[in-house]
């Protein structure tokens, strides 16, 4: 079971905020292809992308004019912009959804990178600290940016079993095993000095009462499940006293990085200002697992499906920036969520794939991975 305690760079102008979507200026089959080709230059290269380029690097039977001419529709209708230092263009917040969304092939990895990931999986799969964190080594190493894993909001998870463990005549740990290996640990004085047996009893009843339910459940409604029980030993109203730290939401704690030496060498993050950037992003505990998590775990959200924020899409002002990249898993009953953050100009459909693959590979049970 597991077990857990718990290019070159560019200075770019000021870009316009255009809208992130014109509905009523669909693109046609040579904008498409020309939009496609800058995003794929652009990322590849992080350097501007001319006309010139296009024509002599793809097979698409256009001339540098007819490219250049498009590329201005292009950036007239937001799609693409273009450095003041430059004739090239790269691609907006808009021009990097549109492709995301109906230009790029379907994510896929390769059968090797595949087995690679399951293997390492594997070896980890007992330990939910060590699977987290060889996870964001993973997807740091095989996206060259940020590997992030959220922990599972231990509220949704499914308590197993309760344990109190003796320290002293007077205190003890109680330990929350939760389903899918998670543990919880809290320490607390106890009401009076307790026999071996007397507290076998009472953790028996605890568990007959409480065992099977989530935490939350357990966080609300302890006092109604355990009112009618004998108590002489306080320990039951310890335990309905404790109830809301004892069953609560760390409020602090859940984040996993991987990967950081890889994101510092990307052509983004080359200036000070740009790596104090990504500094106070990593920072703000807050503010990241809000924009991994969203407000709420939406129930209509699949298990393994990626999902894509740009730039601007994401309400804080700090990752205007950044592209995240998540997908929710399981453990047990509880979701966590897993991703990649990176520059905006970053292999969509290569990080889509990952994460979709170690999201899937997370959530299988652990003796479905060893075997």
């Amino acid at each position: 079971m597991r077990m857990v305690r718990i290019g070159h760079a560019m200075r770019h102008r000021q870009l316009s905020r255009r809208p992130l979507a014109d509905p009523a200026a669909p693109l046609n089959a040579r904008e498409r292809e020309i939009l496609r080709l800058v995003v794929e230059s652009f990322i590849d290269t992080a350097g501007p992308v001319g006309s010139r380029f296009l024509a002599r690097r793809y097979p698409i039977g256009l001339s540098p004019a007819s490219i250049r001419n498009t590329m201005s529709d292009l950036e007239e209708m937001g799609y693409l912009d273009h450095p003041y230092t430059s004739a090239g263009r790269i691609p907006t917040d808009l021009g990097y959804r549109t492709f995301v969304d109906a230009l790029m092939e379907v994510p896929k990895l390769t059968p090797d990178e595949c087995r690679l990931l399951e293997r390492r999986v594997r070896q980890v799969s007992n330990d939910p600290e060590e699977l987290w964190r060889e996870s964001t080594r993973l997807l740091g190493q095989l996206s060259h940016l940020l590997g992030v894993v959220l922990t599972p909001r231990l509220s949704t998870g499914v308590l197993e079993r309760l344990e109190v463990v003796p320290l002293s005549s007077t205190r003890a740990m109680f330990v929350l095993s939760v389903r899918g290996g998670l543990v919880r640990t809290i320490l607390a004085e106890l009401p009076s000095e307790l026999s071996r047996r007397d507290l076998e009893l009472v953790v028996a009843l605890l568990n007959e009462r409480l065992a099977g339910l989530t935490l939350a459940t357990v966080r609300n409604t302890c006092a109604q499940r355990l009112q009618d029980v004998e108590d002489r030993t306080g320990l039951v109203q310890l335990m309905i006293g404790e109830a809301p730290t004892l069953f609560a939401e760390p409020s602090e704690g859940r984040l996993r990085f991987g990967g950081t030496q890889y994101i510092m060498g990307q052509p983004e993050f080359r200036h000070a200002e740009e790596l104090r950037t990504l500094f106070l992003l990593l920072e703000d505990e807050e503010a990241l697992v809000q924009l991994l998590e969203g407000p709420e775990l939406s129930e209509n959200v699949e298990i393994g499906r990626a999902q894509v924020s740009i730039g601007r899409e994401n309400p804080d002002e700090k990752v205007e920036k950044f592209s995240i990249v998540t997908a929710r898993y399981r453990l047990g009953d509880a979701v966590g969520t897993i991703g990649v953050i990176g520059p905006t100009r970053m292999d969509y459909r290569r990080v889509m794939a990952l994460v979709q693959e170690m999201a899937t590979l997370l959530s299988r049970p652990a003796d479905e991975v060893v075997n």
